[in-house]
């Protein structure tokens, strides 16, 4: 599947610019895998993929506790989207594959 393997993600937020890894794997129209920054690496849950649609969540504690719901779309070697972040709204999110 296009979505499986290592990405390296860009995130704007309202803190600035954030960078991510991003390893994912994919099973049918389930995405699995691990999501890390600044040290820290959680697991994705509720991680979907239909064709070039991707969608899942990650739920971080730095620099506070809450749960990040990205949605995006696959081309290539390039990912791209959004990530809501509660009440806080949504940011854009872009990466490449590692």
């Amino acid at each position: 599947m296009a979505i499986d393997g290592n990405w390296n993600l860009t995130m704007s937020t309202p803190m600035g610019e954030r960078s991510a890894t991003l390893s994912l794997k994919s099973a049918g129209s389930t995405l699995t895998g691990t999501q890390g920054a600044e040290g820290n690496t959680a697991e994705i849950f509720d991680g979907t993929v239909t064709g070039d649609d991707v969608a899942w969540k990650v739920s971080i504690t730095n620099p506070m506790p809450l749960t990040l719901d990205f949605s995006g779309k696959v081309s290539g070697d390039d990912i791209s989207g959004e990530m809501g972040i509660g009440p806080m709204g949504s940011f854009p999110f872009t990466g490449k594959r590692a």
